[in-house]
C-alpha cells in the first residue's frame, strides 16, 4: 500500500457513498490548488486525465 492509498481509502470510506457533479469537483480542485499551488501540476494532470478517460475507448 502506498502512502497515498491512505487518503483515498479515507475518501471512500468516509463519503463513499455521496454523487457528486463534476462541476462540484472541478470547483474543490481548483479551491485546493488556490490554497496549495506547488500542487498545481499533479491536480492539472489529474483533472485532465479524468477529463479524457473516454478518449482511451474511442481509440
Amino acid at each position: 500500500m502506498y502512502f497515498t492509498d491512505r487518503g483515498i481509502e479515507e475518501l471512500q470510506n468516509r463519503r463513499g457513498e455521496e454523487e457528486v457533479s463534476f462541476d462540484w469537483l472541478a470547483d474543490r480542485l481548483q479551491e485546493f490548488v488556490d490554497l496549495n499551488p506547488e500542487f498545481e501540476v499533479p491536480v492539472e494532470r489529474l483533472a485532465t486525465w479524468l477529463a479524457r478517460l473516454d478518449d482511451e475507448d474511442d481509440e
